[in-house]
């Protein structure tokens, strides 16, 4: 056991009245989303445990838009960038200018300055883009000249991709990928979805606006709530067994694996399934971590994170089988 007792009932209640935006938060998007309950569930288990999120999806599934409406449903300041193959460093980061009359150069900020960004179509700019943003999703900083600026808390950037496959799409390059705590991909709505939506879209004009109903504080708030929340060592070891099940298939009665696999996760995905498992549990209104959090979430950090072999490709052997296969081998605690 841990060496520090921990006081269930005292963080219950810490957790009830910390956790009271999270409901507003749905009630709110229900006015303008249909279905995607999972896509804004995941959007808020990144954003309470200051994870940035990818959404991959095919065009028109109301990614950018439910990103947009989270951003409005928080007093935040929302910035979208959409990423073109022309787009620059500098159009995101900001730029030095000349000022003739000065003599000098000012800085002029770019929009990366905001507390949470839509990287929107992520996978259209080239690699030199790709990489700025890396410095801000990892540091919290930007450096433009020989200036370096802190971003504010929370920062939190929401990129979307379009599946590779498309045309004119640069693939995200591992090291980047991997700063996404989770990967999710979004599917087509039910029948029944579709015709709500339909029926509340297919009509010009007014659309229903949104108002905030959570501060940044309360993010904050929740977010230290968050890391006093309980993770029992049996847990902390499922973590660990998960991740280093894609490393050393073989030690858990994986060996076909170790060919399917080129890398397994690296130690940002055991603190990331952490983190998520404990925010997961957080908007269960639990004040400990189960099996259950972890095996919940477990598919949207591992997607991106586990690099199959060209023989699992040429098998048609993707990354969520690998994951699959694992989380149903690795014992439960």
């Amino acid at each position: 056991m841990h060496t520090y007792s921990i006081d269930i009932e005292a963080l219950q209640e810490k957790i009830d009245s910390s956790s009271q935006f999270v409901p507003k938060i749905y009630k709110e998007l229900d006015k303008v989303i249909v279905g995607q309950r999972y896509m804004i569930d995941r959007l808020l288990i990144g954003l309470l445990s200051d994870g940035h999120v990818l959404l991959e999806g095919v065009p028109g599934l109301a990614k950018t838009l439910t990103v947009a409406s989270l951003a409005k449903v928080i007093s935040t300041k929302f910035q979208r960038i959409q990423f073109t193959p022309d787009l620059l460093p500098a159009d995101l980061v900001g730029t030095l200018i000349y000022n003739q009359r000065e003599g000098e150069f000012t800085i002029k900020k770019g929009p990366i300055f905001a507390n949470i960004i839509l990287a929107d179509e992520i996978n259209r700019s080239p690699a030199k883009v790709q990489s700025a943003l890396l410095e801000c999703m990892q540091e919290h900083q930007v450096t433009i000249g020989e200036e370096t600026f802190k971003l504010e808390d929370p920062f939190l950037v929401l990129a979307t991709q379009n599946p590779v496959e498309q045309e004119g799409t640069y693939p995200l390059p591992e090291a980047q990928v991997d700063r996404f705590m989770l990967k999710i991909k979004i599917g087509y709505p039910t029948q029944a979805e579709e015709l709500k939506i339909m029926r509340m879209n297919a009509k010009t004009g007014e659309k229903a606006s949104l108002k905030p109903v959570v501060t940044p504080k309360e993010i904050m708030n929740a977010r230290a709530v968050i890391n006093e929340i309980y993770i029992d060592e049996k847990v902390e070891q499922y973590i660990i067994d998960l991740i280093f099940a894609t490393r050393n298939p073989e030690k858990y009665n994986l060996a076909d694996l170790s060919s399917l696999i080129n890398y397994g996760a690296s130690p940002r995905a055991s603190i990331n399934l952490n983190l998520a498992a404990r925010a997961h549990a957080f908007m269960e209104q639990r004040a400990y971590v189960t099996p259950e959090d972890v095996r919940d979430i477990a598919m949207d950090v591992l997607r991106h994170r586990v690099i199959p072999t060209y023989e699992a490709e040429a098998e048609d052997i993707t990354a969520e089988d690998l994951v699959e296969r694992i989380m149903n081998t690795v014992q439960v605690p």
